[in-house]
């Protein structure tokens, strides 16, 4: 399963909409924390580049979810509900509808994801997100 994030650059705001997809289909919209040349701890987004994915239970949500491995300066960064770069500490955040500042139906969207990605996990492929 190839994840891609397609992110939209406006360095006047502290916060990163994008657009997920999945196997090059349009999927969802995300936010994340803003780029930043320098990272600054809990509100810079990562890097972009190719990462696995895996999924591994979290102990701050206390559920299974993905989390991209080794991203440059990053740990324990995770595919995620919630509405606005508050809700994120360099996390990706998955919902439906994007308004500025936030996305909505972010749980069903984060559910949705899920499924796709344990049918993949099921059929023992590999899975990896790109972030352009």
């Amino acid at each position: 399963m190839k994840l891609k994030l397609v992110r939209e650059h406006d360095e006047s705001k502290e916060h990163t909409h994008g657009k997920l997809f999945i196997n090059d289909v349009g999927f969802c919209h995300t936010i994340e924390d803003k780029e930043r040349e320098v990272k600054i701890p809990k509100v810079t987004a990562i890097p972009c580049g190719t990462y696995k994915v895996i999924v591994s239970m979290s102990a701050r949500f206390n559920q299974l979810m993905p989390l991209l491995l080794d991203v440059p300066n990053f740990t324990g960064v995770r595919i995620h509900s919630g509405n606005t770069e508050q809700d994120t500490e360099g996390c990706i955040l998955v919902g439906v509808y994007m308004h500025d500042g936030y996305i909505t139906k972010s749980r069903i969207t984060f559910i949705e994801l899920m499924k796709r990605i344990n049918s993949a996990r099921a059929k023992k492929e590999d899975i990896t997100i790109e972030i352009i």
